[in-house]
């Protein structure tokens, strides 16, 4: 099944600047989305295949994933037969930027057929939320909506995609200079996108009270 994707494993130095949560992320024009892709049956899942993909012939990756869905997950609209029950999956992603507004606009779409799909998305750097106003603030505000678990990647999760979709040779992951503090502030920033109510109400009360 992965051999339909990018099966080789990433190299080194390609995870590293893909991925490095740098706050200029200059020149990285490509987005890489590494997935794992489980099978839920009851409370319990089971992990059933994994791999990654990268932007391909002017095609978001978020939405050439979705191409290589029925590969991934068969059984998830079922086989057509009357009353038959669809198979439950659980999708991981770990993407280097974050969705655009279009992608996030397709997903929603997309999730919203295909309640038996359950999506997390964990992301390196946030594609173009500085503007207050953006789409893509807007459009990682009706994932959530859509029940998708938006995170920023942490240490953790980069030491994870490392020993899982890279080829280490056995080579420990190390953290690049100032991981973790980027990796904080990214996730208050996100955190303020995906609750802007709270935090304009906030605002109000420090306003009222001259603080």
């Amino acid at each position: 099944m992965i051999t339909k994707l990018d099966s080789v494993l990433l190299q080194q130095k390609k995870f590293i600047y893909h991925y490095k949560n740098v706050r200029w992320a200059r020149g990285r024009h490509e987005t890489y989305l590494c997935f794992v892709v489980k099978r839920r049956v009851g409370p319990d899942t089971m992990t059933f295949d994994f791999g990654h993909l990268r932007n391909r012939s002017g095609c978001h990756v978020e939405l050439l994933f979705l191409r290589y869905l029925g590969a991934l997950c068969p059984g998830l609209w079922g086989c057509g037969g009357p009353g038959e029950k669809r198979l439950s999956y659980s999708i991981t992603w770990f993407c280097s930027w974050s969705p655009c507004s279009n992608c996030s606009i397709r997903l929603t779409q997309f999730l919203k057929q295909t309640p038996n799909l359950r999506l997390r998305i964990f992301v390196s750097r946030l594609y173009f939320c500085d503007m207050e106003d953006s789409l893509e603030r807007e459009g990682l505000r009706m994932l959530k909506k859509a029940g998708v678990q938006i995170t920023i990647m942490s240490y953790k999760d980069f030491f994870y995609c490392w020993q899982t979709f890279v080829a280490c040779k056995q080579r420990g992951f190390k953290a690049w200079e100032e991981l973790h503090q980027n990796s904080v502030r990214l996730t208050r920033k996100l955190n303020r996108i995906l609750q802007p109510c709270e935090t304009e109400d906030f605002r109000d009360a420090f306003k009222l009270l001259g603080l």
